[in-house]
C-alpha cells in the first residue's frame, strides 16, 4: 500500500465534516502539483468528486470566491444535497452552465486557498502540497507558457498577499511531498488534530522503514 492509499483509507474513516460529506482540501502554491495530487487521490478513493477552485475564481476575483463556495457548494452539501455551481470560463471570462457536485462520502476541494479560514470549519482534512512558492511558480510558468506571463506576474503578487493574510499551511494535518515515484505523506503542522489527524507520527515512521 502506497502513501496515497494510506491517506485515502484514513480519509474514509474520518467523521463527516459537511453534512454527510468528508470535505478534504488540497492546498498549496500555484504550480505545486495540487491538481495531479487531487486526481490521484480521487482515484485512490474510488473516484471521489473533485472541485477545482479555478472554477469559482475569476480574473477580477482571484481569491474573492468564498461567497460562491459557501452558497453554491457548502450550503447544499451540508444539507446532503447535490451542489450546483457555475464554473468560470477563463477564455470567455464568464460563468458557464451549472455543474453538479454530489454529496459523496469524500469530496476533494483543490486549489490555492482551499484551506482558508472560512472553509476550515467544514473540512475533515487539509493536505498541503509541500513545494516552495518560487519553485512552484517556475513550474506553473513553464506549464502555461509565455502567453500567460503577465497573468502570472499579477498572480504571484495576489497569492503572496493572500497567504500572508490567510495562511493554510499552519493548519494542514498532512504535508505531501512529490517523489520520483509517488508521494511522501508526513504529519502537518496541525498536530492538534489529535484522533482525526490523517497521518500519525508513528504510522509515518513505520511507513518509512
Amino acid at each position: 500500500m502506497n502513501d496515497l492509499d494510506r491517506v485515502a483509507a484514513r480519509l474514509r474513516r474520518l467523521p463527516p465534516s459537511c453534512g454527510p460529506v468528508r470535505l478534504v482540501a488540497v492546498d498549496g502554491h500555484a504550480g505545486s502539483g495540487k491538481s495531479t495530487l487531487a486526481a490521484r487521490l480521487a482515484a485512490a478513493l474510488g473516484g471521489a468528486p473533485v472541485l477545482h477552485l479555478d472554477d469559482l475564481a475569476t480574473h477580477a476575483e482571484l481569491f474573492a470566491w468564498t461567497g460562491r463556495m459557501l452558497d453554491q457548494v457548502i450550503g447544499p452539501l451540508s444539507r446532503g444535497e447535490t451542489a450546483l455551481y457555475h464554473p468560470y470560463d477563463w477564455n470567455l471570462r464568464a460563468f458557464g452552465p451549472p455543474r453538479e457536485l454530489p454529496p459523496a462520502p469524500v469530496v476533494l476541494v483543490e486549489g490555492v486557498g482551499a484551506g482558508r479560514r472560512e472553509l476550515r470549519p467544514f473540512l475533515a482534512g487539509l493536505l498541503w502540497m509541500e513545494r516552495g512558492p518560487e519553485a512552484s511558480w517556475v513550474r506553473g510558468r513553464r506549464r502555461d507558457g509565455p502567453a500567460l506571463s503577465s497573468f502570472w506576474d499579477g498572480w504571484t503578487v495576489a497569492e503572496t498577499r493572500h497567504f500572508a493574510a490567510n495562511p493554510s499551511r499552519p493548519f494542514a494535518d498532512t504535508l505531501v511531498r512529490e517523489r520520483a515515484e509517488g508521494y511522501e505523506c508526513l504529519p502537518g503542522p496541525s498536530v492538534a488534530a489529535g484522533p482525526h489527524q490523517i497521518i500519525t507520527h508513528r504510522e509515518d515512521s513505520s511507513a518509512a522503514n
